[in-house]
């Protein structure tokens, strides 16, 4: 029997006003002159976030419009940009919530990888480590700091980069980054990490390990989103930690139903990625039922508008091409119902929750 041996992030500073290290964390990368790029979400532009970035030298702030979801097109174009203005660049820092990430894992891994990034989502499809890459999140939920996947949308499929080079080499998380984050936003990358927690640890994969993280994740979210009175300081240090146990809690399982559904909602009508959780996880309550019932409770507590009829004016090669998507992640459907989940899974029914969405 072969047991899976997944890397973790090696290195991860915690604390409030822990991002005023990553100037002496990135120093000693430095290589022959080569310069650190820093990723910053494009709502930061002209907020102190970037004065506080340490640029030196020919050190390079881009900014990441995160409108949309990352895609393959836009990493492969940053990535031949790079290389075109500088060779080879000593690492990657990114700040920003899940899309940022994502983009700052991808780019970092096609830096040493040929061709377009769209050849290698799957499953350790990379061969190659990418450059040093660290992770500064500004928003909590996503788990896209402890993920081994990068999730690109390319031209055939919404999947990730999902390999052992992923990972990032250090992540430093402050909770004072959190603080002015958009209300609705804030809850729809939140209840990506209740949602994690709901489906890995109900799901067929689930064993010690992952269900010792999940299960410290969900009674965090449990917490912060039922029982506090209000959100506060403390809140966002738990979220904060909810999210990495979350993504932790993932890495030796997997998602499930709610997230296939959401790629399809991705993939076709660009919703992003949170909110598509939530629109699917609020139909699916046959799959998970004690889970729908307290999002709905989070839901009407924080006041929260979760987009409804979203599908009912696509056409029938829209839907059929939303239902494809979903259908194709085995792992998740597998994790959510079993091995024989073909059985129980059909396009028919998957076109019957789009319908309710």
């Amino acid at each position: 029997m072969s047991f899976k041996n997944f890397p973790m992030v090696p290195r991860v500073v915690y604390g409030r006003g822990s991002s005023q290290q990553v100037e002496e964390i990135v120093e000693p990368l430095r290589k022959n002159g080569y310069p650190i790029i820093y990723f910053a979400d494009h709502c930061f532009k002209g907020k102190k976030l970037v004065e506080n970035i340490p640029v030196k030298r020919n050190d390079k702030i881009l900014f990441i419009d995160t409108t949309e979801e990352p895609k393959t097109s836009d990493v492969d174009q940053i990535r031949n940009e790079l290389k075109e203005e500088f060779g080879k660049v000593s690492g990657i820092i990114g700040y920003g919530g899940g899309s940022v990430m994502d983009m700052t894992k991808a780019v970092s891994l096609m830096m040493n990888n040929e061709g377009s990034s769209a050849d290698y989502q799957g499953w350790d499809l990379i061969k190659n480590e990418g450059v040093y890459h660290a992770g500064v999140p500004t928003l909590s939920g996503t788990g896209a700091e402890v993920s081994r996947t990068c999730v690109l949308t390319g031209p055939e499929r919404k999947l990730g980069l999902n390999s052992d080079f992923t990972p990032f080499n250090q992540v430093i998380l402050d909770p004072a980054l959190t603080h002015d984050a958009p209300k609705d936003q804030a809850f729809f990358t939140g209840m990506d990490c209740y949602i994690h927690c709901i489906e890995s640890l109900n799901g067929t994969f689930l064993n010690a390990f992952s269900k010792s993280y999940g299960e410290k994740a969900l009674e965090l979210c449990k917490k912060i989103y039922l029982e506090k009175p209000q959100w506060d300081d403390e809140s966002n240090e738990d979220l904060m930690m909810a999210s990495w146990h979350g993504g932790m809690s993932i890495a030796y399982s997997q998602v499930g139903v709610a997230h296939a559904l959401s790629y399809g909602l991705s993939y076709v009508l660009g919703i992003k990625h949170g909110v598509g959780n939530c629109i699917a996880f609020d139909k699916i309550e046959a799959y998970y039922p004690e889970g729908v019932r307290d999002f709905k409770k989070m839901v009407e507590k924080f006041q929260v508008e979760i987009p409804k009829n979203v599908c009912s004016d696509l056409s029938d090669d829209e839907m059929n091409k939303m239902v494809q998507v979903a259908l194709s992640l085995s792992p998740l459907w597998e994790n959510a119902l079993g091995k024989n989940w073909k059985e129980k899974m059909n396009e028919k029914t998957v076109r019957e929750l789009y319908e309710k969405m």
